[in-house]
């Protein structure tokens, strides 16, 4: 029988990450969370309590609804697209011989590059008269001019302002997003495909499967399901967590069609001081992010149980 002081000797191990996870995670969230139930704003005495009415604003006025379809239109975008290049870029890069250190370099560059860098550079590129987008696009419009309806009305008409036009901006913002997302995609699946056995590929060989595709479908991708799972999830918060391009690029604009959730709290909290409203949009965030992680932690549970 163990003396009681031998019994809780763990807890003393733990008790240091107890203490600093209550500290950098639970206290900010709980602070937040209390924030949000306010009006407070930084240089004021006091705040007053408003109860949900914050949470109700948020759901319920038009500029919160243009956040979340910005937001959604974002990432119901960016996630599937990046995922499927990446792993398309992963399978290309996996079945070279030769350069492939070279593909992977180019391709994750962009990941290693600073955004806000990037943002600058893609600012320039798609400016509207001497932006190297439009100037290539009016260059090629004698020969695309019987294949793409919408490029000769772009050649008519003048191309559009891709940063400056509500109907197009978002998508231009998507865009980037996907160049600069893919590549950290296609690193995470080419773990995923070192980690498959050979065997079941000499396996399936043998019972009948010749086709590179019958082999993508009956091996590689049922034993990328963890690695899809996991790559699924990050881009899902990466794409939620989009601020620097917004910032740099679009400002929320043009009418609020680039209002996502991270540029809707600085704008609140930072520039118009509401820490309240700033403070409850983060707490819907956190939410988000809360509910991705448990379906994925449900996902491969799920997986690990039926295998």
């Amino acid at each position: 029988m163990r003396a009681p002081n031998q019994s809780r000797a763990h807890l003393w191990f733990i008790a240091p990450a107890l203490v600093l996870m209550f500290l950098v995670l639970i206290l900010p969230i709980l602070i937040a969370g209390y924030m949000s139930l306010t009006n407070f704003s930084l240089g004021n005495d006091g705040a007053d309590f408003v109860g949900l009415k914050n949470y109700t604003d948020i759901f319920t006025k038009s500029t919160y609804e243009k956040m979340f379809g910005a937001t959604l239109r974002y990432v119901g975008v960016t996630v599937p697209v990046s995922v499927a290049l990446g792993l398309g870029a992963a399978l290309l890069v996996n079945s070279v011989t030769r350069f492939s250190n070279v593909y992977r370099t180019i391709y994750f560059l962009p990941v290693m590059a600073a955004l806000i860098a990037m943002a600058i550079v893609w600012e320039f590129a798609l400016h509207p008269q001497i932006g190297i987008v439009n100037t290539t696009l009016e260059r090629g419009c004698g020969t695309w001019l019987e294949v793409w309806g919408w490029l000769a009305r772009g050649c008519a008409d003048g191309f559009p302002l891709w940063l400056g036009d509500r109907d197009y901006a978002i998508w231009t913002l998507c865009f980037i997003g996907i160049w600069q997302g893919f590549g950290f995609n296609m690193v995470l699946y080419l773990a995923g495909l070192t980690g498959i056995p050979r065997d079941l590929y000499h396996a399936a060989e043998m019972d009948g499967t010749k086709s590179g595709w019958e082999k993508f479908r009956l091996v590689t991708w049922p034993m990328l399901g963890p690695t899809t799972v996991f790559v699924v999830t990050i881009s899902f918060i990466r794409s939620f967590q989009v601020f620097d391009t917004v910032e740099a690029l679009t400002r929320g604009g043009p009418s609020k069609s680039t209002y996502v959730m991270m540029y809707a709290i600085f704008e609140k909290a930072v520039k118009q001081n509401l820490m309240g409203i700033g403070a409850a949009i983060t707490i819907v965030f956190l939410a988000f992010v809360m509910v991705l992680t448990l379906i994925q932690r449900w996902l491969v549970e799920r997986r690990v149980h039926y295998v």
